[in-house]
């Protein structure tokens, strides 16, 4: 009986120690990267929703908010993402927005008919042409954009609902 008991009891720990080892490595896992890759591997796609670019130490959120909203909604969005688990979003600049994009890659815009965008990777979803930039102008009440269909950096009015939101951190 004392056998069988000391079993039972060795065969619980096991699995108790399995279940905390794992519930450890669970977020190690849910942060590793997914087989995804643009074949250059500068880009890498991770499973949280988060994007790698090597090149820049750069993390991308995997896609945009999905429609157009004025500049103090896209630095409110960016602020307050929590993709893969991190608090440290916000706005890119210009010229990060300019490291995504490459004149010869090309796929339609979702969000704008009869127009395609030039993307580095296909493993960030640029849904619209346009994406807000963190730089504004007090002066003039304007926006930076970027504008992925022409590969030019302009600015609309802060209240124009023209743009879109892709949030960005760095990553030491």
């Amino acid at each position: 009986m004392k056998t069988i008991f000391n079993k039972i009891l060795a065969l619980m720990s096991i699995v108790i120690l399995m279940a905390i080892l794992s519930s450890c490595h669970k977020s190690y896992v849910e942060n590793g990267p997914n087989v995804k890759s643009n074949g250059e591997e500068r880009f890498i796609a991770y499973d949280n929703g988060t994007v790698m670019d090597t090149k820049t130490n750069l993390m991308w959120a995997a896609k945009d908010n999905g429609s157009d909203i004025g500049w103090s909604e896209a630095k409110f969005y960016c602020e307050n993402y929590r993709g893969g688990g991190f608090k440290d979003w916000r706005m890119p600049t210009l010229d990060e927005l300019v490291g995504l994009y490459n004149a010869h890659k090309a796929r339609p815009a979702a969000g704008a008919r009869h127009n395609n965008i030039h993307v580095a990777t296909e493993l960030i979803d640029i849904t619209g042409l346009y994406l807000w930039a963190s730089e504004t102008s007090t002066t003039t009440n304007e926006g930076a954009i970027f504008d992925f269909n022409a590969g030019i950096r302009s600015a609309f009015a802060i209240n124009m609902t023209m743009s879109r939101a892709l949030p960005v951190r760095y990553v030491k």
